[in-house]
C-alpha cells in the first residue's frame, strides 16, 4: 500500500439517515487522511453504528455522499468498497478452522489468488501477533485472540481505510495492548483508521483527531488539545458511591460552580470550575442524599471531561 501521509482518503459530506420518526444521522460530515486515526465517540444511541454502516457502504444514506480513495461509496459500489476493511463488533470467524485456514477462506472470498494470498496471510499473522498460533483451531483461542484474528480478516485485502468498531470489547489486557499496538503500526504505515471505543484511554492513546457524536450530530471535532481547551480550566471529579447513585447525582445539579454531572454504575462524575474548592460542598450534598462515599479522583480537563460537558453523559453510558 503506497500512500502519502496527509492525503485525504475518506470523506463524508452532509449525511442524513432516518428510521421512521428517528433522525439517526443528522448532517454528519467528517474526513480522514492517510496515516490518521480518527476516533468517533458517542453515548449509546448517538448514531455511531448507523454512521459506520453508511461509511462502509452497508447502508444507503437518505442524503449526503461518502468518498473513499476517490470512489463513491454506496451499497452497490463494489469497486469503492474494496478500499475499505470493516472490523465489526461481532466476530466473523469459523471456530472449527485454524487462524491460517480462516484467513485463506476469507482471502478467497476477496478474490485473492493462492499465490498472492500466501505472503499476505503471513504478513497479517505477524501484524496481529498470531504467527505462533496459526495452526491452532480458533475454538481454542481466548476472546482477545479471536478479536485479533477478526482484525486480521479486515486487513487481508490491504484496505486504504480500516474501520474498527469497538475492537477491544471483552478482551484480556495483553490482547488489548496487542490490538492497540497493531493499530498504531497500521496508522504509521499510512493507513487511514476510523476507530470507535467506549474506553476513553484508547482514544487518548490512538486518535489524532476525535469527533464526538450525539443525537445523530457531530457536536465537536478536533485534536485532544483542541477539545480539552474548549472547556477551559474546569476539573473532573469522579467519586465512588454506594446507594442511589442517580438520585445522589441529581442533588449536585445546580450546585454553584458545577457545570455537568453524570451517574455511572458505582460513581458520580462531576465537572466543576475549581473542583478542589467545590469538593467539600459536593461531598456534603452526596452525604445528604444518603450516599456512602468511597474513593475520590480529581483530574485536570481531559477527553472524558469534554465528553461529559458536551453530552451530559459518561462515555460508558
Amino acid at each position: 500500500m503506497t500512500v502519502i501521509p496527509g492525503t485525504r482518503l475518506a470523506e463524508a459530506s452532509g449525511l442524513h439517515k432516518t428510521f421512521g420518526d428517528i433522525h439517526a444521522v443528522n448532517d454528519v460530515s467528517l474526513h480522514i487522511d492517510a496515516g490518521e486515526t480518527y476516533g468517533l465517540l458517542g453515548p449509546n444511541g448517538a448514531g455511531k453504528t448507523t454512521t459506520i454502516s453508511i461509511l462502509a457502504g452497508l447502508l444507503e444514506a437518505d442524503e449526503g455522499t461518502v468518498m473513499v480513495a476517490g470512489e463513491r461509496i454506496r451499497p452497490r459500489s463494489t469497486r469503492g468498497r474494496a478500499a475499505i476493511g470493516l472490523v465489526p463488533q461481532d466476530l466473523a470467524i469459523y471456530p472449527d478452522l485454524t487462524a491460517e485456514e480462516n484467513l485463506k477462506f476469507f482471502a478467497a472470498l476477496y478474490g485473492m489468488s493462492r499465490r498472492d494470498s500466501a505472503p499476505r496471510i503471513a504478513e497479517v499473522l505477524d501484524v496481529i501477533g498470531l504467527t505462533d498460533r496459526r495452526k491452532d483451531r480458533t475454538s481454542k483461542y481466548s476472546g482477545g485472540m479471536k478479536r485479533r484474528l477478526n482484525i486480521g480478516i479486515g486487513l487481508l485485502h490491504s484496505p486504504r481505510l480500516l474501520i474498527l468498531d469497538e475492537p477491544t470489547v471483552g478482551v484480556d489486557p495483553q490482547s488489548r495492548n496487542a490490538i492497540l499496538e497493531s493499530v498504531e503500526t497500521l496508522s504509521g504505515e499510512g493507513m487511514a483508521v476510523l476507530y470507535t471505543t467506549h474506553y476513553m484511554e484508547e482514544a487518548e492513546r490512538l486518535c489524532d483527531r476525535i469527533g464526538i457524536i450525539d443525537s445523530g450530530r457531530v457536536i465537536a471535532e478536533g485534536t485532544r488539545a483542541e477539545l480539552t481547551a474548549s472547556i477551559g480550566e474546569q476539573e473532573r471529579i469522579r467519586i465512588e458511591v454506594t446507594g442511589q447513585v442517580a438520585d445522589a447525582a441529581s442533588r449536585l445539579r445546580g450546585l454553584d460552580g458545577v457545570t455537568d454531572v453524570a451517574a455511572e454504575d458505582d460513581a458520580v462524575v462531576v465537572l466543576a470550575d475549581d473542583g478542589s474548592a467545590r469538593l467539600s460542598a459536593i461531598i456534603e450534598r452526596l452525604a445528604g442524599a444518603g450516599a456512602q462515599i468511597g474513593s475520590i479522583d480529581l483530574a485536570r480537563p481531559d477527553l472524558e471531561a469534554v465528553f461529559l460537558h458536551l453530552t451530559g453523559k459518561a462515555l460508558r453510558e
